[in-house]
């Protein structure tokens, strides 16, 4: 199973499992706590109650007197009023007062008058100095059915003479609990989907920071070029950083080891051949002879100066995983400046250069790096062009591409050699000379390629020769600004 999936299942679980017990444990309080505000009211109105009764129960005319009348009044006074979206039609409590004794002397509802009430808790713990209270039920088997009653003290000065109690059915606060469960059941339904969707967010962002880390991490192990991921978590961020660190010091240390390695196998050939000629210079030679080992000497002396230089400038590039100077260049124009710094290289064969360059050709690039790569690339041409021929150089844009070939006309590729044409070191021997160059030339411009995200192909062209293919980005911003 994906590390992404595993942390979401787990994410999910615990917050199912906590919204869950948060959700019963707040609608579990909701009808208690209804009950409690209520209860709450109701000793409120029955001491209200029992401080406008108590003067006429002391006379003992509570039954006939005006707190009776009022009380009839109230039961049929006509309301309509909405509360927080529940419509109420009439008015609910029962009142009843009983004397010292417990005998019912007054009764709102007319059914319990002359009744003894002593037993029931709300008029007996309040004769006992207590707070009384009660729920019974008019139907055993429903709670729904379930009244409050709430009792205060009716006293004349410090004598308790009776209680007044209040009456209120509690079925009727059951759709204001109704709604307060499915507001609560819709707002954790909302709270639930919004933890699940950030849940899904954090988890997307987590595993895709670690997918970038992994596709970083594959690209270094496969040789690529590649730069750490930009992170927004501190901790990925600073773990990223640190991969780059290591890798910078690995490649380093392998870099150099596999550099020594090579540069030491291609230095011994020319290193043999000035040693060889130092020798025989070292004997008495006609003087045809000691110029020619004198010269042949200079010559590897300067293929080991140019190897080393090339070499160099190889490493360099390899190294780097991004432009150091970017700017916009017209590869047009560039390339008729180096063309031009071929004059003498020309002149030697009797070249020319046949140019094709469509108007500006706009590249994202860093001209240094470009001037070389084209400069190995015209050199190259001209080292296996024909005397007095032409060298084609033709440049176009195509497909958010900018496209330059160059191509001469001389003997081609062989077919085995197609495949080593960008290895370090390997090189054809020229035709005119049938010597061999650094071999370092067409790697680097292939670094340089990869570097400004374009790609470079060489092939034999149709009609004879061959051709080289370099492509860019073309760029979208304008030249001239």
């Amino acid at each position: 199973m994906r590390l992404s999936l595993r942390l979401f299942l787990g994410y999910f679980f615990l917050v199912a499992v906590t919204g869950q017990l948060v959700l019963l444990l707040v609608v579990k309080q909701i009808s208690p706590g209804v009950r409690m505000a209520l209860e709450a009211s109701l000793v409120d109105t029955a001491n209200l109650l029992a401080e406008l009764a108590a003067p006429e129960l002391a006379r003992g005319n509570i039954a006939d007197g005006q707190f009776a009348d009022a009380v009839r009044r109230y039961s049929k006074r006509p309301v309509s009023a909405t509360i927080f979206g529940f419509p109420k039609q009439s008015l609910d409590y029962r009142v009843y007062v009983t004397d010292a004794t417990g005998i019912v002397r007054f009764d709102s509802a007319g059914t319990a008058v002359g009744e003894n009430y002593s037993r029931w808790n709300d008029v007996y713990l309040t004769l006992q100095g207590r707070y009384g209270a009660r729920s019974s039920q008019t139907d055993p088997d429903d709670k729904r059915s379930s009244t409050m009653h709430v009792a205060a003290p009716v006293r004349d000065g410090e004598k308790l003479i009776g209680v007044v109690t209040v009456a209120y059915p509690t079925a009727l606060l059951q759709p204001i609990v109704e709604a307060g469960k499915s507001a609560v059941q819709r707002g954790a339904f909302w709270l639930f989907g919004g933890a699940l969707l950030f849940g899904a967010i954090f988890n997307w962002r987590l595993t895709r920071a670690i997918e970038l880390l992994v596709a970083y991490a594959r690209t270094v192990t496969s040789g690529g070029k590649a730069t750490p991921p930009k992170l927004h978590s501190v901790e990925l961020a600073t773990l990223a950083q640190t991969l780059e660190t290591m890798r910078r010091e690995l490649e380093g240390k392998q870099y150099v080891e596999r550099y020594v390695q090579t540069l030491t196998h291609e230095m011994k050939s020319p290193l043999a051949a000035i040693r060889g000629a130092a020798e025989l210079l070292e004997e008495p030679l006609p003087d045809a002879d000691r110029l020619r080992f004198a010269g042949n000497a200079r010559e590897q002396a300067e293929r080991l100066d140019q190897l080393i230089e090339r070499l160099l400038g190889l490493a360099a590039v390899e190294q780097r995983q991004h432009l150091a100077e970017p700017r916009i260049l017209d590869l047009a124009g560039l390339v008729t400046a180096v063309a031009a710094e071929k004059t003498a290289a020309l002149a030697q064969k009797a070249l020319s250069f046949a140019f094709d360059l469509s108007g500006e050709l706009p590249v994202w690039g860093e001209e240094f790096l470009l001037r070389q790569a084209v400069s190995n690339l015209l050199d190259n041409a001209i080292a296996f062009a024909p005397a007095e021929s032409a060298i084609e150089i033709r440049g176009w844009s195509e497909n958010q591409q900018v496209r330059l070939r160059i191509r001469d006309h001389g003997p081609g590729i062989p077919a085995y050699a197609l495949a080593r044409l960008f290895e370090r070191f390997y090189s054809l021997p020229r035709p005119d000379t049938g010597r061999k160059s650094t071999g370092l030339g067409l790697a680097f411009v292939r670094e340089v390629a990869v570097l400004h995200d374009g790609e470079i192909q060489v092939a034999n062209a149709e009609g004879g020769g061959a051709a080289a293919d370099l492509s860019l980005p073309l760029s979208l911003r304008p030249l001239h600004v």
